[in-house]
């Protein structure tokens, strides 16, 4: 008989086009974004990754120039996949919708120059909003069709796949919420079929909403505070991906054995313990050279005990949870290739 699927697995998330991925800020969501889009690019897909805070992650990320507000080429992947960045502007978004549903052309420039479009952005904060995520929504709705084809513009062609890099889980519920609000206030007309189809789209089986979080008590609580709304919402959510997580094994040995119940270097015999086990496999370190491995190892098992007990917590949500391990060399391109691999690894991708 084969195992019983795991509850806390991904499962590959088969049908869906739009990933949503959130987290408390420093938590690394940017990098974990990239690595997902990588990973569905690596499967030989087309994967848009957008950014909508302007802090042009993307671009630091990948070690390309920063982007524009058009869509841009930003990696490739196996199989003929290849990953397009994008960072979204509120006033580029305004004016396209403008030339889209209105057709102002030249009269979107008057507006911008008379400071009408800067007002409009900003004025209502739920407009901007439904302006970034409209681009996104934009993009989504492109299909594969005989007009679509490698040659053309990568703003005409149509997306296997779409990752946003969206904003922290402090704004997310309301970010997200956008579109129903601001139907219920315009009324009628395409404001209002645009927020509508937004809202359709973000609750639908095509979306999941993932949190990225560190094994930490203020992380940690977020992302709990966090899923709650989004469920309540009745936004889809994902997975929870731990960042920078000590070593798997680390968290289950520690786990099973329950911790330490007293710190390595409050034993005032520790140090000559330590000392003979060193000396029997012929190193002879100095007192405070041993004491200072005593310290080391006593912060570890704090770290390793903290990341057990917020596991647990996490655990309770009853989402996939996915881990990346803490990388000693920091973020670069290879790094954000090995995440990748991992994330496919635990069934982040179909």
């Amino acid at each position: 008989m084969p195992p019983a699927p795991d509850p806390l697995r991904a499962d590959g998330f088969a049908g869906v086009r739009l990933h949503v991925v959130t987290g408390k800020g420093g938590t690394g969501k940017t990098t974990v974004a990239a690595a997902l889009a990588v990973a569905l690019a690596n499967e030989g897909l087309r994967v848009l990754l957008a950014e909508v805070e302007g802090r042009q992650g993307i671009s630091q990320t990948f070690d390309v120039p920063p982007l524009p507000t058009t869509e841009v080429r930003v990696a490739g992947g196996a199989q003929g996949g290849e990953v397009v960045g994008l960072a979204v502007d509120a006033k580029t978004a305004l004016l396209e919708y403008l030339q889209l549903f209105y057709k102002l052309g030249r009269a979107g420039g008057v507006l911008e120059r008379f400071g009408a479009i800067d007002f409009a952005t900003t004025i209502a904060p739920g407009v901007r909003d439904l302006l970034l995520i409209g681009r996104v929504y934009e993009a989504s709705r492109r299909r594969h069709d005989a007009k679509h084809h490698r040659g053309s513009p990568p703003e005409e062609l149509a997306y296997d796949a779409i990752v946003l890099d969206a904003p922290p889980t402090g704004r997310i519920p309301r970010f997200l919420s956008v579109g129903a609000e601001v139907a219920g206030l315009a009324r009628m007309g395409p404001i209002h079929s645009q927020a509508g189809s937004i809202t359709e789209l973000l609750h639908s089986d095509a979306t999941r909403v993932h949190v990225v979080t560190l094994l930490e008590e203020m992380p940690v609580q977020e992302t709990v505070d966090a899923v709650a709304e989004l469920r309540e919402l009745g936004m889809p959510v994902g997975a929870v991906v731990i960042n920078q997580a000590q070593a798997r094994e680390d968290l289950d040995a520690l786990g099973a054995f329950g911790g330490l119940d007293a710190p390595l270097n409050s034993d005032p015999t520790a140090a000559a313990k330590l000392s003979a086990d060193l000396e029997a496999v012929g190193l002879d370190l100095p007192r405070a050279t041993v004491e200072g491995l005593l310290d080391e190892v006593h912060r570890h098992t704090e770290r390793v005990a903290l990341e057990v007990e917020q596991l647990t917590v996490l655990e309770q949500l009853g989402q996939p949870l996915v881990t990346v391990p803490f990388l000693i060399d920091g973020i670069d391109l290879d790094a954000v290739t090995e995440i990748a691999a991992l994330l496919a690894e635990q069934g982040m991708v179909p």
